[in-house]
């Protein structure tokens, strides 16, 4: 089974879930079979959007918040049925994203239960909850992208799978995903030009 497709398993499991089988048993498998893509995703989202929360006082790491989604999951998949691989790792997009925006609003009120503390003003004012501004406004430009892009989107470029595999676990083409891609990238682009003037978008494909 090692040597098989991951997302060919994790397929398989799907459909065992949505059979009379116990479902405890079968989530954990497809957790741990699907961990190390999740363990990506994880890296992936923690360092690129929310870097301010790997650093002093939370110290996030990736394992960290791996087991924090896992728990999620494991809630999750009591009462959710994907049917697809697709429809899993949106799902676990979405909690990486809660678990992660949960963990930002922590940090956000802490200063202001240190206010009083002279020597945490400077690091208090500069901290806020490590996505500034234009960060949450990116994040917002991604969420707002049409379905098909964000998932291409989410798909390469965040849980770092190649085109050739995001296609294979849409279920479309290669060139309907570089497609989608690009035109997600053009968005973004032409969402967020403030941010990088000077530079022209992509090109459609």
């Amino acid at each position: 089974m090692s040597q098989e497709r991951t997302t060919a398993v994790v397929q398989r499991y799907l459909d065992e879930l949505d059979g009379d089988s116990p479902a405890e048993p079968i989530v954990r498998a497809l957790l741990d079979r699907s961990v190390q893509r999740l363990r990506l995703l994880c890296a992936t989202l923690l360092h690129r959007s929310y870097p301010r929360l790997t650093q002093p006082p939370l110290n996030v790491q990736a394992e960290e918040l791996l087991g924090a989604v896992a728990e999620r999951l494991l809630k999750a998949l009591r009462e959710a049925r994907p049917r697809t691989v697709r429809q899993l790792f949106a799902l676990a997009n979405q909690h990486m994203r809660w678990e992660l925006n949960d963990l930002a609003r922590r940090l956000d009120e802490q200063p202001a239960a240190a206010e009083l503390h002279d020597e945490l003003v400077p690091w208090a004012a500069s901290s806020a909850s490590g996505l500034t501004p234009d960060g949450l406004r990116m994040l917002r430009a991604i969420d707002e992208l049409p379905e098909d892009q964000r998932e291409a989107f989410d798909l390469v470029r965040i849980q770092g799978l190649t085109q050739v595999e995001a296609a294979e676990l849409l279920g479309v083409s290669t060139v309907t995903v570089k497609r989608r891609l690009s035109r997600g990238l053009r968005h973004l682009a032409e969402q967020l030009a403030d941010l990088r003037p000077g530079e022209e978008p992509p090109e459609s494909v």
